[in-house]
């Protein structure tokens, strides 16, 4: 009976073992490994060729998100050699004024060195809320991650090489190999516009939280893109790209990772021309602690908490409610560690008697924009779902 109520409102219970239709738990796999090698025994593998992991909303309770339950979006396989003495990043272009190549080496050595916390969210994470079902790995709550990065600002080497006045664009090329393993052809080459690119916290990035950057994360260069779709953060970079033009690459033509220019009724598919390319990711909110399915005895404070972030904004406020939206307490919302990191947050809830509720969290930015309650507007690619997380409690 829980398990249809779930279906139905869209809430993850887990009073018992539950585990979403199509999920396989990392544990269970037998095949390939190693792209998983030091990942959480609970994340979820949605779709493993290409990787697409996520994780459960209850272990992204760390305030900076570690190696091991950080989510996996992949459009190609990892490179099967790298050659990190040998590898270099390239910066070139119409808009570039000249052509420079660094090497690692260069990179550390030549340049100011910095560090951000910076949030990556896959332009899908929510995708399974959505009704109709739209096509894509069904995320739920976990493509979402909040490490801490170290590399060189990109603007630093954009202007290190020269940018004309007609730059527009910049857009990114990775080693990855495509999934028909077709010698030469591009998996996935994205970008920002110029003045994102030129933003403090847009890293060449060489390290995570202090290590090297894992391989299946983009070892040993991506490019760190905070608050935009994590899709624009290209991992086992060889080439940034500046363009007098919007990047043409791969995943940015078509419908992917756009969104429909007006509102559209669900389960409309409008033509091309009639979508944008997403960029500031809309804001958002998890609940991390208690795990969904919780028993509280009755009479118990229960202390929430969990993370709120907002793309290029911040968020201004974090409410929860304990009964389906009639009424919101307002919780104990943190900084940001840097611009363009997520927030923590807390609350102390009480239960006014026995039985099951839900506890959903909505988070308003500093634009006065809140989180939906119920699924936002339908789009047919099944990008940006912000609706409130909610999880299960049961005061017994």
């Amino acid at each position: 009976m829980l398990s249809a109520l779930a279906a139905s409102l869209g809430t993850e219970i887990v009073f018992a073992r539950h585990m979403p239709d199509g999920y396989i738990p990392v544990g269970l796999l037998d095949n390939d490994r190693d792209a998983l090698k030091g990942k959480h025994p609970d994340m979820v593998v949605l779709n493993d060729r290409p990787w697409n992991v996520e994780t459960p909303a209850h272990l992204l309770d760390d305030a900076i998100t570690p190696a091991d339950k950080m989510f996996i979006r992949n459009n190609g396989i990892v490179p099967e050699s790298i050659d990190v003495k040998k590898w270099t990043l390239t910066i070139k272009g119409e808009s570039a004024k000249t052509v420079k190549t660094y090497t690692l080496a260069d990179l550390k050595t030549k340049f100011k060195v910095h560090t951000y916390q910076l949030t990556l969210e896959c332009g899908g994470n929510g995708r399974a809320g959505y009704y109709p079902a739209t096509s894509g790995n069904q995320w739920t709550q976990g493509g979402i991650s909040c490490a801490e990065w170290t590399g060189v600002r990109l603007r630093d080497l954009l202007e290190d090489a020269g940018i004309k006045d007609d730059a527009v664009y910049i857009g990114y090329y990775g080693q990855d190999i495509h999934p028909s393993r077709e010698p030469g052809k591009v998996v996935i080459s994205r970008g920002v516009p110029i003045k994102k690119a030129l933003e403090d916290e847009t890293l060449v990035a060489w390290a995570m939280n202090g290590q090297d950057i894992p391989v299946v994360h983009g070892y040993p260069l991506r490019l760190v893109v905070g608050g935009w779709p994590a899709s624009v953060s290209g991992k086992w970079l060889h080439t940034i790209a500046i363009r007098n033009k919007v990047h043409d690459g791969p995943k940015m033509t078509g419908k992917s990772y756009k969104v429909p220019k007006e509102p559209v009724e669900p389960g409309v598919d409008p033509p091309e021309d009639q979508f944008r390319i997403i960029e500031s990711m809309p804001v958002k909110s998890v609940i991390t602690y208690p795990k969904s399915g919780a028993m509280i005895d009755n009479g118990r404070t229960l202390a929430l908490r969990g993370h709120a972030w907002a793309g290029d904004l911040e968020v201004k406020e974090l409410h929860v409610s304990i009964d389906f939206g009639a009424t919101w307490q307002k919780a104990t919302l943190q900084a940001p560690k840097n611009r363009l990191a997520w927030q923590h947050w807390t609350a102390e809830i009480r239960f006014p008697q026995k039985g099951y509720y839900e506890v959903w969290a909505r988070a308003t930015d500093t634009g006065g924009v809140s989180q939906p309650m119920v699924m936002p507007q339908w789009n047919p690619e099944g990008y940006i779902n912000n609706s409130c997380h909610r999880i299960a409690v049961k005061i017994v």
